[in-house]
């Protein structure tokens, strides 16, 4: 098993690429189940979690052939079954993302139960009441969605009784093939659910309200879409994570591919914390602080500050001067790498899903574990800056959605590698 090995204190300099966006990369693979014709994404982040959902489509019987420079060409015109096992489910969360578009195109699937997350619940029943709503007969039936909608789905009045991403996703891809109208209410925002509407606009879908919490689609009544090159938005988390990567050393680095645009909640931090940029077009460029003040988040669904971004933050703070208060709003067991960040010398304390963070004490390095994708990134920053070298163990985690990570921090100057045990 891999691990990394982090020696701290160097200063970090130069530029880095940011990657496709993992959380954009897979509902636009989950997407290619409703074209008819083969369809061909760039800039399409080789993560873990990439390769599980594209070995998904795979055993559901489509050709996908990864290609240089981070290319994807996905053919479903031969996809011969309909049932996504729970081998390759129970890999990764984001496999539900199969669920709307199988059953809008084929009438009837089975999808495996996604089980449990390391980080809290994020149960499905949003996906599967609004299905219902659109005519869909829904059984659970040994731990299988097995759902079934013989004459298509019907286009439906549906609110949302909260935020859910995923579950905007599936339900806007299913209502893109439904009979009917299709009117959605509390629809997520993020840039990765937009990027889903953009699609389907450009491959003749009608929709309205792109870009808000209410949309209107009208759906092509199975009428399979011809879906063009599609080139995945920028990873603002891994922009975001670099960018952190930057303060936490106070270091100067350039991130290029980016889009600013979609961190202005995480940049408005930066700012408060002490740290300015230079922004041009897809650079954004982060100057060193001449002092690092602490911070207050809120965590909160897009346009506000992202939950994916709060364990960067926390290693952040870590180096502020002051305490930082960290509200987790979203995710009720999003805080377990404070015990390894408490293994390093850090003075984190907890009030249910409340984090002061009390900045200016001494890390040392030690041995740590990650427990989910963004706490490794935390355990990574806090690496860079502890007395010592540091082993981040189980990046396993890390793989799912940081490509490259130890190269592109080498090429900043940090000293890493990856080595196996």
């Amino acid at each position: 098993m891999d691990y990394l090995e982090i020696s701290g204190g160097k200063k970090l300099s130069g530029e880095v690429k940011i990657s496709g966006a993992k959380n954009a990369a897979l509902p636009i693979i989950a997407l290619t189940l409703l074209s008819k014709n083969q369809v061909k994404i760039t800039n399409v982040p080789f993560v873990a979690d990439i390769k599980t959902l594209v070995q998904l489509l795979t055993n559901l019987g489509a050709k996908c052939k990864f290609g240089k420079q981070n290319k994807l060409s996905i053919d479903t015109s031969s996809v011969n079954s309909t049932i996504a096992n729970y081998d390759i489910v129970r890999k990764m969360r984001a496999s539900i993302l199969t669920l709307g578009p199988l059953l809008a195109r084929f009438g009837q699937c089975e999808v495996s139960l996604p089980g449990g997350c390391a980080i809290g619940q994020r149960p499905i029943d949003l996906h599967l009441s609004a299905l219902e709503k659109m005519g869909a007969n829904i059984q659970i039936k040994e731990g299988y969605v097995v759902a079934s909608a013989p004459k298509g789905l019907k286009g439906a009045r549906i609110v949302f009784d909260k935020i859910t991403v995923t579950g905007s996703e599936n339900i806007i891809m299913a209502a893109a093939l439904a009979h009917g109208q299709t009117h959605l209410i509390n629809v997520a925002k993020e840039p990765e659910v937009v990027q889903i509407c953009e699609i389907l606009a450009q491959s003749g879908v009608k929709i309205e309200g792109i870009g808000t919490n209410e949309l209107i689609i009208d759906g092509s009544s199975q009428k399979l879409l011809d879906i063009k090159k599609i080139t995945v938005i920028a990873d603002r988390i891994e922009a975001g994570t670099y960018l952190c990567a930057g303060a936490i050393t106070n270091s100067k680095i350039t991130i290029t591919n980016a889009q600013p645009a979609h961190l202005a909640a995480v940049l408005e931090k930066f700012e408060k914390m002490g740290f300015s940029f230079e922004i041009s077009d897809d650079k954004i460029t982060i100057l060193p602080a001449k002092k690092i003040s602490p911070c207050e988040i809120i965590t909160t669904e897009y346009p506000g500050f992202p939950t994916d971004m709060q364990a960067q933050f926390m290693a952040l703070s870590l180096v502020a001067n002051g305490v930082s208060v960290i509200d987790e709003r979203l995710f009720e067991n999003r805080f377990m790498h404070v015990s390894e960040l408490s293994r390093m010398g850090a003075d984190i304390r907890l009030n249910g899903h409340i984090a002061s963070v009390y900045g200016g004490k001494k890390l040392n390095a030690t041995d740590v574990m990650a427990t989910d994708l963004r706490a490794s990134s935390a355990l990574v920053l806090a690496g860079l800056v502890a007395n010592g070298t540091t082993k981040v163990h189980r990046i396993y985690h890390l793989d799912r959605g940081y490509e490259n990570l130890e190269i592109k921090l080498k090429v900043l100057g940090a000293d890493i590698k990856r080595l196996s045990e």
